[in-house]
């Protein structure tokens, strides 16, 4: 694959078949606008076609891992069904190529991870967070369904317990407590977590490739059973980005003060 086709992910070779992939757009928490978002749908599928990447790193500039979607581009959206088709699309393009690629992706959580940044941490075949670092999938807090991967996902990660509890209310859970109920795989001390992530996917890299690959694509195989579950939660976050919610959760975080959710009952 060429890296220099693209300018919001940066790589850099790690020897031995081991690559680190950056979400770059530190300014703004590595969170992903309309370019950044379809580079982060083709990149999987480059990572898959080039054999020489034997394992890869995925990680955030600066102190986020991804803030998730720009919240420029999801006003737009609440204005532009055709964006909102648009997105639906690339939504559903972007978890299938993370479940087509063979590659073994390690994800070294940085920082807070958010929307689609968490999307990718998660989906990671192997997802490492650093102590303190907190997540939530968010899109509660924004008004609109909890849509991208979790509904597929997190089931399968922490069961539907605590699936249910952590998406409807859209708290946020520390790393700790994260790695503790299985939705991320380890949790280690942030000045570790490079080593870590890297020595993880060494390991791969060393280990027989083909019996990896197809292990890691029958793996996957549980997350396309569930297509039509996933089909249903991107088109149900869809049609929600076009209600007055959407709209009142983003203008409620451009404000930074709690949304008043016109569906919810006057306080």
């Amino acid at each position: 694959m060429r890296f220099a086709d693209y300018q919001y992910v940066r790589f850099e070779e790690k020897g031995q078949g081991v690559v680190v992939m950056t979400l770059n757009r530190p300014e703004r928490l590595n969170a992903t606008h309309e370019p950044m978002h379809q580079e982060l749908i083709r990149v999987w599928r480059d990572v898959h076609l080039d054999r020489s990447i034997r394992a890869l790193v995925v990680t955030g500039a600066g102190r986020a891992f991804s803030a998730g979607g720009d919240l420029a581009m999801i006003s737009r959206m609440t204005e532009d069904y055709r964006a909102v088709m648009t997105m639906l699309e690339e939504t559903q393009d972007l978890v299938s190529e993370m479940l087509r690629c063979d590659t073994p992706i390690v994800s070294a959580i940085n920082g807070p991870a958010v929307g689609a940044g968490l999307v990718v941490a998660l989906l990671a075949d192997i997802s490492i967070a650093a102590q303190g670092v907190r997540l939530t999938d968010g899109h509660l807090r924004l008004g609109v369904v909890a849509g991208d991967h979790a509904a597929i996902l997190w089931p399968l990660l922490c069961g539907m317990a605590k699936a249910k509890d952590l998406l409807l209310t859209s708290d946020f859970i520390d790393a700790e407590e994260a790695a503790r109920v299985g939705l991320v795989s380890r949790c280690v001390p942030a000045d570790r977590l490079m080593d870590e992530a890297l020595a993880v996917a060494s390991q791969l890299a060393r280990g027989p490739q083909a019996a990896l690959r197809l292990t890691k694509r029958a793996l996957n195989n549980w997350l396309r059973l569930a297509g039509p579950i996933f089909d249903a939660s991107a088109a149900y976050e869809m049609l929600t980005f076009l209600g007055p919610d959407a709209k009142e959760g983003v203008q409620a975080l451009q404000e930074h003060r709690p949304p008043r959710f016109p569906s919810a009952p006057a306080s």
